[in-house]
């Protein structure tokens, strides 16, 4: 008896998270003594986000119980339609929360000046914090709620997909057991690696904000409000969430050296669409500074990660296939009418046409503005860039909030970074410069013949 008194912890639902969480996030990180600060503004229009999932929720709620239940045509009938008016206005909400935090990083631009975001814990509060927050995570993550059905949100990596599968069937080969449930192995894979990716993301913060920020309080707040964020505990399973952010965090992290910057968005890029529309802005801010090595490690990366997809799909026999699905997908093309679920579900493809316009002339125009550029510019612009394909994004756009949601924590809490750039490139002490030389000198001899020798003449 004691046991089941102790032991029944149930997890709140995620509108109970959403009120918790938000009074926690404003204990912690709420300036009082200077209510009109622009980060405590931050910290409310980013919660705000979340009343969109929650109608969300509530309009698949709906349609489930409609779908699945014998109800009388007209009872079925009304859920129905109530379920796809929530439908409509949260993915409305969505779009307008991503409206404003796209114009919330074109403002972050021009802002060079930053007081210091000093939560009101300590430095060892906030790890114990952020620990056990985790650990509320997985709870999240590993627990299996009856009756619910678990559905991935928006279309993942069909290769990461595939190499899920493949660790099931090693995992199944490997016990030995006949009866080994497939469906449960699936789970505890998807999940572990779906934690994994999480802890990545929070590693990397909590560095940037020691090492780039100089601040290890300002990192490990960035690792606690990315948990406390009612979106990750919403889409704390779905791995095609969170595996773009890891290679922008650590791309970040890693800023000064172009080549590990540009192969880690280069792996991205080879793995889902979006982060190859980064190249543009990480090339212009890399000009004159490495743009050559940036370059040369985001193709080569990207040619290993199309290499490994195409591969895993070789290897299923469904290349092919695949890749006739993906060019015919109406979900990234803005010339064809989406069907997926969105707000531009059923809308003319002429209606979502001048929105992708208008978002590729920004990409182009992020080459070249704002020249010089800083360490919180590119952070500002890439969360800018990312924001943007939500607009046109015809599978559930508005939804991918991680993928841009450590970025933001990286612009709400960064200091003034206008020194923070590309380290100039010295010729003579760099040591790819010296290999280059020498290899350049090597061909030289190789190719060039030698001299005839001239015989004198008696």
């Amino acid at each position: 008896m004691l046991a089941s008194i102790f032991l029944d912890f149930n997890l709140p639902n995620a509108a109970t998270w959403f009120y918790l969480s938000l009074m926690l996030a404003i204990a912690v990180f709420l300036r009082f003594n200077r209510l009109l600060a622009l980060r405590n503004w931050d910290l409310f229009t980013l919660f705000m986000i979340t009343p969109g999932f929650l109608l969300l929720q509530e309009a698949h709620a709906l349609l489930y119980t409609a779908d699945r239940n014998n109800f009388e045509a007209s009872v079925k009938t009304q859920l129905t339609d109530r379920g796809k008016m929530l439908l409509l206005f949260g993915y409305a909400w969505l779009i307008a929360g991503s409206g404003y935090w796209f114009a919330r990083c074109l403002l972050d631009l021009a802002l060079e000046k930053r007081p210091a975001l000093t939560p009101n814990l300590n430095l060892s509060g906030l790890a114990w914090m952020a620990s056990t927050l985790f650990i509320c995570m997985v709870v999240v993550a590993v627990r299996r709620i009856p009756d619910v059905p678990i559905e991935q949100i928006g279309k993942g990596p069909i290769a990461l997909i595939r190499v899920q599968e493949g660790a099931t069937a090693v995992v199944n080969y490997q016990s030995g057991i006949p009866t080994f449930d497939v469906a449960d192995t699936r789970f505890w894979i998807e999940r572990s690696v779906a934690m994994g990716l999480h802890l990545a993301v929070l590693v990397g913060l909590v560095l940037i904000g020691s090492i780039h920020f100089q601040d290890t309080t300002a990192g490990m707040g960035m690792a606690c409000l990315y948990l406390l964020m009612p979106c990750t505990a919403f889409h704390v399973s779905q791995v095609h969430h969170v595996w773009p952010a890891v290679f922008l965090v650590w791309a970040v992290f890693a800023y000064r050296r172009p080549i590990i910057a540009g192969m880690l968005l280069g792996l991205a890029a080879g793995s889902i669409f979006f982060p190859l529309l980064l190249f543009p802005l990480w090339f212009g801010f890399y000009r004159g500074r490495g743009s050559a090595r940036f370059t040369t490690g985001f193709l080569l990366a990207t040619a290993v990660s199309l290499s490994a997809t195409g591969v895993v799909l070789w290897s299923h026999g469904e290349i092919s296939r695949h890749l006739g699905i993906a060019l015919s997908l109406a979900d990234w093309q803005a010339w064809k009418q989406p069907l997926t679920e969105s707000i531009w579900t059923g809308a003319h493809w002429a209606y979502r046409m001048p929105i992708f316009i208008l978002y590729m002339a920004f990409v182009i125009l992020t080459i070249f503005w704002p020249t010089p550029r800083n360490l919180a510019q590119v952070i500002a612009q890439t969360a800018a860039v990312v924001i943007g394909v939500q607009f046109w994004y015809a599978d559930q756009g508005g939804v991918y909030v991680l993928w841009y949601l450590p970025l933001i924590l990286m612009m709400i809490f960064r200091p003034n970074l206008s020194d923070r750039r590309p380290l100039l490139i010295d010729p003579e002490t760099d040591w790819l410069s010296r290999c280059s030389r020498a290899v350049r000198s090597r061909l030289r001899r190789f190719v060039s013949k030698p001299e005839q020798p001239t015989l004198a003449l008696k």
